[in-house]
């Protein structure tokens, strides 16, 4: 009976170890992300994985993935970051990270790196890469309802 009870205690716990929803994104070496768009559901707990397919070195092409607080504009961010001197080993500077919901780790080539978080409020947030220039091209929108 113990082994049983320990047994349903452990399937239980284990259930709330899921994500809600799931979200794999990647980035290349041509500074592009392969999804520029999701939708998830605000209090939903996403996983949400990101790829560096790109073969160049994390120093010269290295990506992550930044989702930002509701109202704030990666263009902006971006150029804030840039000015506060974001590089390839510190692409989110510290001052800057007041702005930031969720962030994976700056990656190199075959790197991925998965966050997991709890969907805001709704709204619309957008996303970058900081790696220094690449929000220039490198953005997304989240979508929460």
């Amino acid at each position: 009976m113990k082994i049983l009870s320990a047994l349903i205690a452990l399937g239980l716990s284990g259930a709330f170890l899921h994500a809600d929803q799931k979200i794999t994104v990647t980035g290349n070496d041509f500074m592009q992300f392969d999804l520029k768009e999701f939708t998830v559901s605000a209090g939903e707990k996403v996983d949400l994985e990101f790829k560096n397919i790109g073969k160049m070195p994390k120093i010269a092409m290295g990506h992550n993935l930044v989702i930002l607080k509701e109202g704030i504009s990666a263009l902006k961010f971006g150029q804030k970051i840039m000015g506060m001197g974001a590089s390839a080993t510190n692409p989110i500077p510290e001052a800057s990270k007041e702005d930031v919901l969720a962030a994976t780790k700056l990656l190199g080539p075959d790197e991925s790196d998965t966050i997991t978080f709890t969907a805001p409020k709704a709204g619309v947030y957008q996303y970058l890469c900081s790696f220094p220039g690449h929000f220039a091209m490198m953005r997304g929108i989240m979508t929460v309802k």
